[in-house]
């Protein structure tokens, strides 16, 4: 059993530190300021690389479920552990920037994703996942084909009406195509305005950087005052 010192002979109690012993220097505050920044800068990028990364909505192809001005979230762990394209514009050779080292789930038909866009790598675009690796899909009169029958396609909007359509475009008119394996197609929900992969093709799995799950702003450049806030869109899930 343990005894407390003061009942232990003087021979075996500790010896008091001396007044003058040196002691460990104490960090200054603002070095330990300085530590906490630094440490908060480097989770900060490893969640937005990794994890999380906020979004601007800067065109029309996806109303009505997405507007100009909304800002959203994006799991860019959704389907698994993806290397960004480059590390502030620096690439190391050896290391397979822009691909996924593992995966954690599927992408599936429907979901709203952000991907690095195939024709022009700088630019990132938001799209909804129509087909998968596998699927045909077709576009007739403007009406989707998957696998050949109408796709049940709750989220689609059009604003043409149906003289101004035309079988020579691909906006109304396309295909049937296979979608290759480990690729995917993709369409805007506003159908009439969106550029998507019935004019540029196909989005490698590679290119997709995470789904989109909430809108946690968003701002209407055409109000005014506090009317430039959408604030019924605030904390909306992305569906």
């Amino acid at each position: 059993m343990a005894e407390p010192a003061r009942n232990l002979p003087k021979s075996q109690q500790r010896p008091a530190r001396p007044k003058d012993a040196p002691t460990a220097p104490e960090k200054s505050v603002v070095r330990e300021y300085a530590e906490a920044l630094v440490i908060a800068f480097f989770l900060a990028i490893v969640i937005r690389t990794f994890f999380v990364q906020a979004y601007k909505i800067p065109s029309g192809s996806m109303e009505p479920t997405l507007l100009i001005g909304d800002h959203i979230l994006v799991d860019k762990f959704a389907y698994g552990l993806r290397l960004p394209d480059s590390f502030f514009g620096m690439s190391i050779p050896g290391i397979p920037w822009g691909h996924y080292l593992f995966d954690t789930g599927p992408i599936h038909r429907g979901d709203v994703i952000v991907f690095v866009f195939p024709p022009d790598p700088t630019k990132d675009f938001i799209k909804r996942v129509i087909a998968v690796g596998g699927d045909t899909v077709a576009v007739k009169n403007a009406v989707v084909y998957l696998n050949g029958q109408p796709m049940l396609d709750p989220h689609a909007h059009y604003s043409l009406p149906a003289d101004e359509r035309t079988p020579m475009s691909v906006r109304d008119n396309f295909g049937p195509e296979k979608v290759p394996p480990g690729k995917i197609f993709v369409m805007g929900d506003n159908r009439d305005r969106s550029y998507d992969s019935r004019f540029w093709g196909f989005v490698p799995i590679d290119n997709v950087e995470g789904r989109a799950f909430l809108i946690y702003w968003s701002w209407n450049s055409d109000g005014s005052g506090l009317a430039h806030v959408r604030w019924g869109r605030i904390g909306e899930i992305i569906h």
